[in-house]
């Protein structure tokens, strides 16, 4: 797959760990989180509001997901990932989820499907599966439905620069660019697409230094860092390392940094905090290979040319850490066997994280296989959240966080 893991016996063992057998869940009302417990899930200031079953989303099993609202009417809909397509969902009513339609793969199936979106457009990516392309689909059809479920068709998809598959993809919003990750070109880097005009994508770049990256985070830099303050900034998982790109001319990206840290097996994720200092990662096999708890590490870009490795938040069970993202003081992850679980972020100069809420979807127990919360998304307006589960389908969450502890929050520079 890349430079820690070459040859394509890693991917073949990767995708069959991801294969996991269908787990039916049949939901009948939502259920508020009581002694520890909504219905049959362990759960902790975070209720259950809506589901749907993978069966009824079009079967397959779960990957990744996504958000979108349309502003004008105020509707909300969870776009799931699933190995043999998307599923789309309207959830303005939580407790009444409706499955709008399906948008099948375009090429075969997939264990890994990854969904973005910018505006009004979902871009849609699925790796180890030959000509697929990114599927480029307008959010806008979902508004009107008449004949629910629809088997819907992509609006365009995209193949240019000789682009064929990705494990993942990332948007810039602020740029109109996204980024197609551990695909077929740039040697498994970054794949640079001019969006703007999103039905008529065009390549712009690659980025291949530091060949496979595993996934992204991209945004117009305004963090402490005044050399970069500006620049079109991408925080790469590589794999072993987090790696810093300057992408903003495209036709030649610069790689700023290239930091490993103490313990990592696979570099898998990661998210910046709101001010763009810290950058919490999470790996996706040190809890197998090194016997501990779930981690969740933390990267120091005061300086972005000089990061500093600031240590890990470990939790009090174990299981696999996979997509996690950043709202505020909280980090949402999605940790497989052990479901969505929410930390506050202290002082990061010293790792501090302590949990405030979770939501276990696979009550069968836990451990450090792939079963279970694959993504959670958190960037909704009206605090409800999703989480898309391997197993299971799509669960509609509302956390009921506690205030900030702002004394635990002391590492202010």
């Amino acid at each position: 797959m890349g430079k820690k893991y070459p040859d394509i016996d890693f991917a073949k063992m990767m995708h069959q760990a991801h294969n996991q057998p269908y787990t039916g869940y049949a939901f009948k009302a939502a259920h508020d989180c009581s002694n520890g417990m909504a219905d049959i899930f362990a759960c902790h200031n975070i209720d259950l509001k809506g589901h749907l079953d993978l069966k009824t989303l079009g079967g397959g099993q779960g990957s990744d997901s996504w958000g979108w609202k349309h502003e004008a009417s105020g509707r909300y809909f969870a776009l799931v990932g699933r190995s043999n397509g998307t599923s789309f969902v309207e959830i303005t009513d939580p407790d009444e989820p409706v499955f709008l339609g399906n948008l099948p793969s375009e090429f075969s199936a997939s264990t890994w499907r990854d969904i973005k979106t910018r505006g009004q457009y979902a871009f849609i990516v699925a790796d180890n599966i030959g000509d697929h392309g990114m599927q480029v689909f307008d959010l806008t059809r979902l508004l009107s439905v008449p004949n629910k479920p629809a088997t819907f068709t992509a609006d365009h998809v995209y193949r240019g620069g000789g682009f064929r598959d990705a494990h993942n993809i990332a948007i810039n919003d602020a740029s109109g660019f996204a980024y197609l990750v551990g695909g077929n070109t740039c040697d498994g880097g970054l794949h640079m697409v001019n969006i703007n005009n999103p039905l008529s994508p065009q390549f712009a770049g690659c980025f291949e230094q530091d060949g496979y990256t595993h996934d992204v985070q991209c945004l117009n830099y305004q963090g402490p860092d005044v050399d970069y303050q500006g620049r079109e900034l991408c925080f790469a998982s590589n794999e072993d390392t987090v790696t810093v790109v300057d992408v903003t001319n495209k036709n030649s990206p610069t790689q700023l940094a290239r930091t490993g840290y103490s313990g990592s097996q696979y570099t898998h994720q990661g998210w910046l905090t709101p001010d763009q200092r810290y950058f919490v990662i999470d790996d996706e096999l040190d809890e197998s290979f090194n016997g501990h708890n779930t981690r969740t590490m933390v990267m120091d870009y005061l300086n972005i040319d000089q990061p500093v490795y600031r240590g890990f938040h470990e939790a009090h069970g174990a299981s696999i850490d996979h997509n996690q993202y950043i709202v505020d003081s909280h980090t949402y992850q999605a940790n497989y066997s052990r479901g969505l679980r929410i930390l506050e972020l202290g002082n990061l100069k010293q790792a501090e994280m302590k949990e405030v809420a979770f939501f276990d979807t696979y009550p069968e127990g836990d451990g450090t296989g792939f079963p279970g919360a694959w993504n959670v998304y958190p960037f909704f307006d009206n605090g409800i959240v999703i989480v898309s589960d391997i197993n299971r389908g799509v669960f509609i969450l509302q956390p009921n966080l506690p205030p900030v502890d702002l004394i635990f929050i002391d590492g202010l520079d």
